[in-house]
């Protein structure tokens, strides 16, 4: 198919979004190790996570030999409010870079939430109203995750309670006053409402604050309430589940338009956009169906895969949550005061893990100034001012982009595109005014956190 053929913005019609979430884990021969209770050690079971997460999610959790999950209606008919979201071919920024390389971005920005946490955020809210519960708690990074469970909270009434990481809190005032705005309650953590808050605030006087730190008192949160359960944004197995939708209509419009994706590439935090993307591509790749380049893109200030250990760890800083063999850089890891609030997270999810183990993708981190740079090059260009988390997959695009301007090959290059940057302008004025800077752990840094890893030996 020529170039004039394929439009602009790839659009699936609304009867081809996908009726039914995929699960990576029923085509690994290696499965992800199974998540420890901190007190045994054991592989947790259905009833003993049931205390903290929703029954139905503990049940998904858990899975790891059912393919594909039905979507409910209820929430394929929310769903249906933004997507399927568009597959955009980047025209403009090939012709900037002079590139033979055909790029595409799957754009999640395109609701009210501004990123692709919506499609778990909805799916949480949803099986936590059927079970009858009043709340949920959460915590969230950049405010991304804690708007879209605000928003999926008010649409099934029910009460949200976020822990927002303290540096985030601070530099995204107007995020933390949309979910305000949708009936959240947000505090800044790590906060002295918590026990483990004002442990936390105790042992590390003046923290900006962590992912871990903040899940740790939503979770504290949730045990305490009748009522309540804790939902998480990113990390665990059920949220790559949801987020499978973002691949599952990636490949389908690739289908629909004859284009092969020869690399694929995303941001990595804790992994929910990063797996929701590659899922369906790394499955064909497990069942020997088809060869891709799939590259995770991490902060270099919190480098879980590139500079991580593979093992058991905590999940957050107060260590009462279950443990998950991952790449990890230690749950007492602080990472600085960066930017891509959403990618600070210590450790990777279990199954982005094991299939990086497993070499069916790659990993590269890049530093948050360059990052910045690939973000205004897009912003001028394509006409959306892009999330500083998804700005991380930019980068590396371009890169992979240019190196196809050397050797001629006209590659099709495709990354997500989380959400959009336009509440994270403090940090973009940081970047305008010369007054970011770059942060990179030391090997001492990381040996510190290393050394407080606990020791499962299975």
């Amino acid at each position: 198919m020529s170039n004039h053929e394929i439009p602009y913005k790839i659009y699936l019609e609304e009867q081809e979004m996908p009726k039914q979430w995929y699960n990576v884990r029923a085509d690994m021969k290696k499965k992800p190790a199974p998540l420890l209770n901190p007190g045994t050690l054991q592989p947790l079971k259905t009833e003993e996570l049931s205390g903290i997460f929703c029954e139905e999610l503990c049940k998904q959790e858990l899975d790891d030999t059912t393919a594909y999950f039905d979507i409910p209606e209820e929430i394929r008919s929310f769903y249906k409010m933004y997507r399927p979201s568009p597959l955009v071919r980047a025209y403009c920024l090939e012709e900037k870079l002079g590139t033979p390389a055909h790029i595409y971005y799957k754009f999640e920005g395109n609701n009210t939430s501004g990123s692709h946490k919506l499609n778990s955020a909805i799916a949480q809210a949803y099986y936590a109203k059927q079970q009858g519960l009043k709340g949920v708690t959460t915590e969230t990074g950049a405010g991304q995750w804690g708007t879209a469970l605000s928003m999926a909270c008010a649409y099934f009434d029910l009460d949200c309670q976020v822990y927002m990481v303290k540096v985030s809190y601070e530099q995204k005032p107007f995020r933390r006053e949309v979910m305000r705005t949708y009936g959240a309650q947000v505090t800044p953590s790590p906060s002295m409402n918590t026990e483990v808050g004002r442990k936390i605030n105790a042992e590390f006087p003046g923290t900006t604050g962590s992912l871990g730190c903040a899940i740790s008192e939503a979770v504290e949160a949730a045990v305490s309430q009748e009522g309540y359960r804790y939902v998480l944004g990113s990390v665990l197995s059920q949220v790559l589940l949801h987020q499978s939708v973002i691949g599952l209509e990636t490949r389908a419009a690739l289908k629909k338009y004859g284009i092969k994706a020869d690399t694929i590439i995303g941001c990595a935090g804790g992994g929910s956009n990063l797996g929701g993307l590659i899922s369906p591509f790394a499955g064909e790749i497990l069942r020997g169906e088809n060869d891709y380049e799939i590259i995770a893109v991490e902060p270099a200030s919190c480098p879980s895969l590139t500079r991580g250990k593979y093992a058991y760890d905590f999940c957050d800083t107060g260590k009462v949550c279950p443990l998950a063999k991952m790449y990890t850089l230690g749950s007492s890891f602080i990472p600085s005061a960066n930017h891509a609030g959403g990618l600070r997270y210590h450790g990777m999810s279990s199954i982005v893990s094991e299939l990086y183990d497993q070499k069916v993708i790659k990993a590269v981190s890049v530093e948050q100034t360059e990052v910045f740079k690939a973000a205004t090059e897009f912003a001028r260009v394509e006409g959306i001012l892009p999330a500083p988390e998804s700005s991380h997959a930019i980068k590396v695009a371009i890169d992979e982009a240019l190196k196809c301007k050397e050797t001629g090959e006209a590659k099709n290059i495709v990354f997500g595109l989380t959400g959009t940057g336009y509440f994270d302008m403090v940090a973009y004025q940081k970047f305008n005014d010369g007054e970011m800077s770059d942060y990179i752990p030391t090997d001492e840094d990381l040996a510190k956190s290393f050394a407080q890893m606990p020791q499962v030996n299975l």
